[in-house]
């Protein structure tokens, strides 16, 4: 404050207080940008198709960009495999036989593995983007920050998957009953990498899909169905072959790393229902 006079009519002058102009600074133009990229929005639909498209397009290219390195996924999947031997976990093989014994069942596995993976995880962001608004920039977050710390785990321990083990004894369901349209058959397994099975996102993402359901489903036996998911996945990708149990846990990792991802980003665990305060939910980002 700092003072002033003021003349009365009476020709006193008086002392009056006058508020001095106080400067606040909060961290400038830096904290408010920081500030507005936390605060989830209704997104826009057209960036929202075009992110998922470059994002998935990226995560494919980098992924089949990393070297196969046969030798060395092959040594790492007999390490792996004794790895389950001495847990007393390795039944894989024995998963694997006992569902290719059912002609129908293991067909159904290999579509379900080949088409569902991109299906479902689609279909639960359309969900999110429709009916959680406020709650899908944060899970968004979770799945791409998922599956780009899984590109680290291609990298770094190339895999092979048990149905291209030497000496593993597991069949090859989608070879034998020549699924159309996997990555993993005929032309298109040029296409993918063949040794990139640790993580396995088929449980990153599953999961990631049935917890966002269970958390924010409102009827009952969707709930249920979120959790049925991903555990029909695992038992999928094991009976088919295409993933060891480990695997799995490298995928549950990755959907723990992608969690902490944006709990940190967002200061609240993301697949924690309803607004989030100050979000400016059901506006236009």
């Amino acid at each position: 404050m700092s003072d002033s006079t003021v003349t009365n009519p009476d020709g006193h002058r008086d002392e009056v207080a006058v508020p001095r102009t106080v400067t606040v600074r909060d961290g400038g133009g830096a904290r408010a940008l920081r500030d507005r990229l936390r605060r989830p929005r209704r997104p826009r639909l057209w960036f929202e198709i075009l992110l998922i498209g470059a994002s998935y397009w990226t995560y494919s290219l980098i992924r089949n960009a990393v070297p196969e390195q046969k030798r060395e996924a092959l040594r790492n999947a007999d390490a792996v495999w004794w790895l389950e031997h001495h847990l007393g976990i390795a039944v894989e093989a024995s998963v694997n036989h006992a569902a290719n014994s059912v002609g129908w069942l293991i067909i159904g596995m290999n579509y379900y593995y080949a088409t569902l993976h991109f299906v479902i995880t689609i279909g639960v962001l359309v969900w999110l983007y429709r009916w959680h608004p406020d709650r899908y920039a944060p899970i968004r977050l979770v799945l791409f920050a998922t599956t780009g710390v899984a590109l680290a785990g291609y990298y770094l321990f190339p895999l092979a998957p048990p149905r291209l083990m030497r000496g593993g004894h597991f069949i090859d369901t989608v070879m034998v009953h020549q699924t159309w349209g996997s990555m993993a058959s005929g032309d298109l397994k040029h296409m993918s990498n063949q040794y990139a099975a640790m993580p396995s996102m088929h449980i990153g993402w599953s999961l990631w899909c049935g917890l966002t359901v269970f958390a924010l489903a409102s009827v009952p036996w969707v709930r249920v169905l979120g959790l049925v998911y991903p555990a029909l996945t695992l038992l999928v990708i094991v009976s088919t072959a295409n993933h060891f149990w480990l695997d799995a846990v490298g995928g549950v990792l990755c959907l723990a790393f992608g969690v902490g991802v944006a709990r940190l980003w967002y200061g609240r665990w993301p697949q924690v229902p309803g607004a989030v305060p100050g979000s400016g939910a059901g506006q236009p980002a």
